[in-house]
């Protein structure tokens, strides 16, 4: 694990004294780029929602199989992840690249520290992946930005990927935030979503996370329905089977509707016609 004082040395710029969602995630995961008041808040969290880490791995595991599938089954080299966070085991790339090694991945976070571990995981990847730090909130300057219009090709299907980012945002029209995106994408793109649900969480458990969430840099949590989580993917045709909760999304093995329930995460995947 990196020590606070070394990731306090390289990124000057990062917010070290509040807790991050997205470090708290990587903490979850068992990942490294993480300090000890996300450490702390992240344990704050298990014992508010003991079903925390259950969401973080459900959101994972489905980011996993939807990349896979769009890879393989609809032929897309592209994507555009939005609010990437700390790349850690099951990263979009790695799993792109044992389809299809020519595939190109966009990472976006507005996250200091994720998108310098980020880069620092990159290694050779250079040609094919590349981090951008920038507001996923602002659709214009992130498919502008170098990292983002240098790599990509719009005039070629993409997929954007919002995994567990329209939640936090502070806009409640995630809709409309995604046909921004949506509408610089042709024919042929697709849109993976997962947003937190409140599936077996109880109304205390979810007035406790969003009191934790208060004093760290993404003080919103918009739990959603699934009729709500169908409406973030406007003018675009759901895949089989729907809006679900994500471990339920096409599982590599079977899930009982309880493990499922566990996640408190609904995804779906939706391509452009």
């Amino acid at each position: 694990m990196f020590q606070d004082a070394e990731l306090a040395a390289q990124v000057a710029h990062a917010d070290f004294d509040q807790p991050n969602i997205a470090r708290m995630y990587d903490y979850h995961l068992g990942g490294s780029a993480n300090f000890a008041i996300d450490r702390t808040t992240a344990e704050q969290a298990l014992r508010v929602a003991p079903t925390e880490r259950d969401y973080c791995w459900a959101n994972r595991a489905f980011l996993g199989r939807a990349v896979r599938i769009l890879v393989t089954d609809h032929g897309i080299d592209q994507f555009l992840d939005l609010g990437s966070g700390v790349p850690t085991v099951g990263n979009v790339h790695e799993i792109a690249h044992q389809h299809n090694p020519a595939t190109r991945v966009a990472y976006v976070d507005w996250e200091a520290i994720a998108c310098h571990h980020a880069r620092h995981l990159l290694g050779a990847e250079e040609q094919r992946v590349t981090v951008t730090e920038a507001d996923v909130g602002d659709p214009e300057t992130v498919l502008n930005a170098a990292g983002v219009a240098g790599l990509l090709d719009f005039t070629r299907p993409i997929a954007v990927l919002a995994f567990g980012i329209l939640d936090i945002l502070p806009t409640t029209d995630g809709a409309g935030l995604v046909a921004r995106y949506r509408d610089a994408c042709v024919p042929g793109s697709a849109l993976a979503v997962s947003n937190n649900a409140q599936l077996t969480r109880t109304d205390q458990e979810v007035a406790g996370l969003r009191s934790l969430l208060v004093d760290t840099s993404t003080p919103n949590l918009h739990m959603r329905t699934p009729e709500e989580v169908a409406a973030l993917l406007p003018g675009y045709t759901l895949l089989d089977p729907g809006v679900v909760p994500a471990a339920l999304w096409r599982p590599d093995q079977p899930v009982t509707d309880h493990e499922a329930q566990r996640g408190n995460v609904y995804g779906a995947v939706g391509i452009l016609p």
